[in-house]
C-alpha cells in the first residue's frame, strides 16, 4: 500500500487549493480511505474519512462548508478540496488508508485512524 499527497503550498486567507493522493498497490474500491492533518503542537486531526466505495462519509465540524471530499476511482486517487481558507487549517495534510474488515464507519476512521499513511503535504495559510 503507497499513497502520494501532493498540491499543498502557501495561500492567503480565503483562498483554495486542491490535495490529491495517488494510490497504488490496492485499489481504493475495497478501503477506507481519508484525510488527515496535523498542525506544529497538535494532535493528529481526522479532517473527511470515507468507510468504503459509497460508504459513510464523515467530515469534521472544523471544516465542514469548507472542504470537499472525492474520489476518482478510475484514476485511484483521491481529492480534498479546500476552500475559504483559514490560517487555522495551516498544517501537513495526508492520505490514508484501511482495509476495513470490520466495516467500521468513516467516522471511526476519523476518530481513531487508519493502517497506513501516505507521505503529507505542506498547506500554509498566511497573509
Amino acid at each position: 500500500v503507497q499513497l502520494q499527497a501532493s498540491g499543498g503550498g502557501l495561500v492567503q486567507p480565503g483562498g483554495s487549493l486542491t490535495l490529491s493522493c495517488a494510490a497504488s498497490g490496492f485499489t481504493l474500491d475495497n478501503y477506507a480511505i481519508g484525510w488527515f492533518r496535523q498542525a506544529p503542537g497538535k494532535e493528529r486531526e481526522g479532517v473527511s474519512c470515507v468507510s468504503r466505495r459509497g460508504g459513510s462519509l464523515y467530515t469534521a465540524d472544523s471544516v465542514k462548508g469548507r472542504f470537499a471530499f472525492s474520489t476518482d476511482y478510475s484514476k485511484n486517487t483521491v481529492y480534498l478540496r479546500l476552500n475559504n481558507l483559514k490560517p487555522e487549517d495551516t498544517a501537513v495534510y495526508y492520505c490514508a488508508a484501511d482495509r476495513n474488515f470490520h466495516d467500521y464507519s468513516g467516522t471511526y476512521y476519523c476518530k481513531y485512524g487508519m493502517d497506513h499513511y501516505g507521505v503529507g503535504t505542506q498547506v500554509t495559510v498566511s497573509s
